[in-house]
């Protein structure tokens, strides 16, 4: 798999850019910023997403730590949906 991602580097830049912006919304994310802050933040994002890319080049599992990162954070959030449905049917019964 890393032998792939070496060949196809735009898609793996790509792939490092969308997991960066995905953790930073999920986790990072201060509420709404001004316009250009946000244009600012996410190229500073894209710039670092370079430098992440370089060390994935230099054969370190770099996508493959962060699809993990995000995997956890999707069942967590899935957790979190579930069991605020359940609290509200539970809350909705009458007893």
């Amino acid at each position: 798999m890393q032998q792939w991602f070496h060949e196809h580097q735009l898609i793996s830049y790509l792939l490092i850019l969308a997991f960066t912006i995905y953790i930073f919304n999920a986790v990072f994310r201060p509420g709404r910023l001004p316009i250009l802050k946000e244009v600012v933040v996410y190229l500073m994002m894209a710039a670092g997403c370079g430098i992440l890319l370089i060390m994935q080049l230099d054969k370190l599992p770099i996508i493959q730590c962060m699809s993990v990162a995000v995997a956890m954070m999707l069942l967590l959030r899935l957790r979190q949906l579930y069991d605020k449905r359940r609290n509200s049917r539970k809350d909705s019964k009458p007893s």
